[in-house]
């Protein structure tokens, strides 16, 4: 499926009842996994090579880059150690109500 495929779907389903609070609530574990995809590519690593400098498995960095696991402050040092990073959290105010 190409990406204008996929923006025409999202734009769309943006009209339907609910979609936009459920992908919303998604939006930090989205920023987390691309972050870590990015930090990644960044390096010119895989998910195996990383996942060997982390001393886990290939398994739990895919887990990790999807979005399915909430890693831990420690999980995210290792994995910025491993790919030549730094990691930094920010708080961000929210949007007013």
């Amino acid at each position: 499926m190409s990406g204008s495929r996929l923006d025409e779907l999202h734009q769309e389903w943006l009209k339907r009842p609910g979609y936009t609070a459920a992908y919303d609530a998604l939006e930090e574990e989205f920023g987390i996994a691309s972050a870590l995809i990015a930090a990644r590519a960044r390096a010119g690593l895989t998910q195996e090579q990383v996942a060997e400098r982390m001393h886990t498995t290939q398994t739990v960095i895919a887990r990790l880059e999807s979005g399915r696991a909430k890693p831990s402050t420690r999980t995210l040092e290792r994995f910025a150690e491993a790919t030549g990073s730094r990691l930094r959290i920010l708080f961000e105010p929210t949007a007013a109500r």
